[in-house]
């Protein structure tokens, strides 16, 4: 009993959950949806509390799945064949070879050689160059898994050891703004483009690039990066202590790189170029991902030897990521996603001429729904519902698909959105302080985003 904690206590309630969802299944589920259920709010409950170690929860999932015939193999392991799996292991590779390569803290000297200031800076710093890849790469776990190792880079060049509050806001104000901000942008992440799809496959909606962008990056891509300058520096804000040897040479010296050096930068290049025109060439951001690690791999190019693969590459945080994909998965292929969205809206009391209060309902529905599964499942789960919502709301079905995006912008926990998950496994930032990052950034969602978004609808004549 010595090691129970008051966090702890949160898992009676889970647990109870969990049971009557597997015993007790409200009347009118979908078959198979309520084993799912059960499961999918046991291991969400396990991995938002810090019970048990993140990549146990996944092979708990993994076990009980199985043994209880819960969803076939290829749904519960499909998280092993999806591309975001062998993305991170590719990155893996390559913030391997930036860092022993020495890559890394050059890029990360010429970038201090670039902030003057506090901590304050050098977060609005990150938040700049992150939103700035935005709309040079379309993939938000590529994004991270560039910027990754530069980051661990530049807090070490700072003073900033791993584990310290300083770093750890260093790399949640990149991870963060990777997606949040890339939710005004329409190519930028996975959830933007599934309700694209959707919208034109099931209601014949063709969303435009600028219309997208104006609709909802000001408040959503702008305000919001300024939001997470201000709140991390609030947060983490901590004096650096960087030794002499790092403080002598400020700038980027980019004149005496060494052959490994050199060769590491002209992989990151091409996988840059190929990450932001995947477009125009097919092949997904993941496949470049893996073959830029298997190239720092072969033992020619001399950058990742066996010795520092095995040192360096760990399956913990893979094992994780394909436990959270598989989540998502259940959740769709059971039912359970769809059953819970209509009971959401049926209950929702939306009714016409109330655009304050359908605003809020729907974008609450959204972000509710993205704790039932994940964020990229939101708009799946929700978009065919759209003519529903559009007749009981009195609002137009391209506004309702919109609305959605509102929904998916607010992220509670990490493991809603799997990019935080991965980035924040990349960065050895623990979850809870990612939770307690998460959670604050909500409440000023909920509090300040979204009103100004209501009003910048209001101003572009959106309700009539």
């Amino acid at each position: 009993m010595s090691h129970l904690q008051p966090r702890h206590l949160i898992l009676l309630p889970v647990f109870a959950l969990a049971g009557w969802l597997a015993l007790l299944p409200p009347e009118g589920m979908p078959d198979g949806a309520a084993p799912a259920g059960a499961l999918v709010v046991l291991c969400i409950g396990l991995w938002a509390t810090g019970a048990i170690t993140e990549h146990l929860v996944a092979m708990l999932l993994f076990f009980l799945a199985m043994v209880f015939s819960v969803a076939p193999p290829d749904v519960v392991f499909s998280g092993f064949a999806s591309g975001a799996f062998w993305l991170v292991l590719g990155g893996l590779i390559i913030g391997a070879a930036v860092d022993v390569t020495g890559l890394g803290k050059r890029l990360a000297r010429s970038i201090t050689a670039r902030i003057s200031g506090g901590y304050g800076s050098v977060i609005t710093g990150i938040v700049i160059v992150s939103v700035v890849l935005i709309f040079l790469m379309p993939s938000t776990l590529s994004r991270i898994v560039l910027l990754m190792p530069i980051m661990t880079a530049l807090a070490d060049r700072l003073g900033y050891p791993a584990g310290s509050k300083g770093r750890n806001g260093m790399v949640l104000a990149m991870i963060l703004t990777s997606y949040l901000c890339s939710v005004g942008v329409l190519p930028a992440n996975v959830p933007n483009n599934v309700l694209v799809g959707a919208a034109e496959t099931a209601h014949g909606v063709h969303i435009r690039y600028f219309d997208y962008l104006l609709l909802h990056f000001p408040v959503l891509g702008a305000v919001k990066a300024v939001v997470i300058a201000v709140l991390l520096t609030w947060m983490f804000r901590e004096p650096g202590h960087a030794d002499a040897t790092e403080q002598e040479d400020t700038r980027g010296n980019w004149s005496g790189m060494s052959l490994a050096e050199r060769k590491m930068a002209l992989y990151l290049a091409a996988a840059l170029v190929f990450w932001a025109t995947d477009a125009v060439h097919g092949v997904s951001a993941a496949w470049v991902s893996l073959g830029v690690g298997v190239l720092c791999l072969m033992p020619g190019a001399g950058l990742v030897s066996a010795e520092v693969y095995r040192q360096k590459i760990s399956l913990n945080p893979l094992i994780y990521i394909a436990g959270i994909l598989a989540v998502g998965a259940l959740v769709s292929q059971s039912g359970l996603g769809s059953w819970i969205g209509e009971k959401l809206i049926a209950t929702a009391g939306l009714a016409p001429g109330q655009p304050a209060q359908n605003f809020a309902t729907i974008a609450g529905i959204g972000t509710l729904m993205g704790m039932i599964s994940t964020m990229p499942a939101v708009p799946a789960v929700l978009a065919p519902l759209a003519d529903q919502v559009a007749e009981a709301s009195g609002l137009p079905v391209f506004l309702v698909l919109n609305l959605i995006v509102v929904g998916f912008s607010t992220v509670i926990l990490p493991y809603q959105v799997p990019p935080f998950i991965i980035g924040m496994q990349l960065g050895d930032v623990p979850i809870r302080v990612g939770a307690r990052a998460c959670g604050l950034l909500a409440i000023a969602s909920l509090g300040l985003i979204l009103p100004l978004d209501f009003a910048w609808w209001w101003l572009l004549g959106m309700f009539g």
